[in-house]
């Protein structure tokens, strides 16, 4: 805070001080004691004057007397006023007007001095004045501080590796660059999002999202880019689309690896010229910072030709990679206690060490979405004072601890590694429905990594 204040001072000095009095003899004595205290003086001999001083050196304090040939005191107010209300305004009156001084405060003016004044006390209100207007932008200094500062409340964790994505959030939010956030679903995606967003210089402007996966492919091209009334049928009325909504501020792509291949150039030369075309429509400029997010392996799909390669690089300036909840167990504990508290109404209930300890041990394919969802039941069908075992619901019930069991029993006489391998991504694609994305979580790799297993040992789905 200090610091903040001596900046301030330091940006203002020598301390500007407009004075307006059409008493020359009074108006240099209260100039000189003005220059022998350390301020800056400007002087006029009347409101025209003043008024002419003040457009073109701009003081931050104005001393003025009420009544004077041609514009009065109180017009030289109003109009300062009027053009930078932030100044302030000090009159002048005699003793038997102090009521002129009173009205003059009720239009504005800072506080008044009734003649004759001492050099002390013109001296101690001018620097009065100007300790407020210090105390004033340090405050508008703090304001713009805090609202730089990312609140990371509702995102619970304390793995280093989630503090190493915190910290790459606060570093790229202030900027202006694409991020690219991967993960898989229920990761918190859109949290981050709306974090890099708060934490920029686009925070007082909108943040919109649209989900590329849940609007039909023909449809997206207008919900993205707008369009006209009559461009197609149904369009009974002009749209404006996404990017014209966000301008200003950021629009975030929530799983853009979903769009299609057709919207793919579009979108590229959107993100390339800042210019939008709406369907039917005529180009319009937009200026929108762009956070992308998904859960697919984009490397894979552009090696399958799905998403293009150059759009990848456009969005991935800064890639921000999420990891499954499983990857930070650390962070359950603390989760599953903080959903504990925002669910239970009252006094949250505790949870048994056996029962956080299986929760711990659970992979968690739907990621923190699916452990909020957990507490919530949990929540909702508790009927004691503490949840245990027989609260948790039954796949994660069964869930082995680490503590309690082994993953595997292996023969003494020994065992091929390959035909485990083998046997294990056999039953993880049986679990899950043959579906090699939710397989591929439950083994804890990347999918590419399943795929190239199931090829070395020709696994095929019967």
């Amino acid at each position: 805070m200090t610091a903040g204040l001596s900046h301030t001072n330091s940006a203002k000095s020598p301390r500007k001080v407009l004075l307006i009095d059409d008493d020359a003899s009074l108006r240099r004595v209260t100039e000189y004691s003005l220059q022998s205290a350390g301020f800056q003086v400007i002087s006029a001999a009347d409101g025209e004057q003043g008024l002419v001083s003040f457009k073109a050196d701009h003081p931050e304090v104005v001393i003025t007397d009420i009544q004077m040939p041609g514009l009065s005191g109180y017009e030289v107010l109003q109009q300062i006023k009027a053009e930078r209300p932030e100044t302030l305004v000090i009159v002048i009156t005699a003793y038997s007007s102090i009521e002129k001084a009173v009205e003059a405060m009720k239009q504005g003016a800072y506080d008044y001095l009734a003649k004759p004044f001492s050099r002390d006390e013109l001296v101690l209100l001018v620097d009065k004045a100007f300790n407020l207007l210090g105390l004033q932008e340090e405050n508008r200094w703090l304001r713009d501080e805090l609202e730089q500062q990312i609140d990371f409340s509702h995102m619970v964790a304390i793995s280093d590796v989630m503090q190493d994505v915190f910290d790459v959030v606060q570093r790229v939010a202030p900027t202006e660059a694409s991020v690219l956030i991967t993960g898989e679903s229920g990761t918190g995606k859109e949290l981050i999002a709306r974090a890099i967003h708060q934490g920029g210089t686009r925070n007082k402007k909108p943040f919109i999202a649209i989900n590329c996966a849940a609007i039909p492919a023909n449809l997206l091209e207008s919900e993205l880019f707008g369009h006209v009334r009559g461009a197609f049928t149904g369009a009974v009325r002009d749209r404006a689309g996404k990017f014209v909504e966000a301008d200003g501020g950021t629009l975030f792509l929530d799983e853009v690896g979903e769009m299609p291949t057709e919207l793919q150039p579009k979108l590229l030369r959107v993100l390339q010229e800042m210019e939008v075309e709406p369907v039917g429509g005529k180009v319009r400029s937009v200026d929108v910072r762009i956070v992308a997010a998904t859960n697919q392996d984009v490397e894979i799909a552009m090696e399958e030709g799905r998403f293009r390669e150059d759009l990848y690089y456009r969005l991935a300036v800064i890639p921000i990679e999420l990891p499954p909840l499983r990857e930070r167990a650390d962070d359950i504990p603390l989760l599953v206690r903080h959903f504990l508290e925002r669910f239970s109404v009252g006094t949250p209930a505790d949870i048994s060490d056996v029962a956080l300890e299986s929760m711990t041990a659970y992979a968690w394919p739907g990621n923190v979405r699916e452990l909020q969802n957990a507490v919530e039941r949990m929540v909702v069908l508790n009927r004691g004072e503490q949840l245990d075992l027989h609260d948790l619901p039954a796949k994660i019930r069964s869930t082995p601890s680490a503590a309690r069991s082994q993953i595997v029993e292996l023969p003494p006489d020994g065992y091929s590694l390959e035909a485990v391998e083998m046997e294990v991504v056999v039953q993880a694609l049986e679990r899950n429905n043959w579906n090699q994305t939710q397989a591929a979580a439950f083994l804890q790799v990347p999918r590419h990594t399943l795929i190239y297993r199931m090829e070395k040992y020709g696994i095929r789905k019967p």
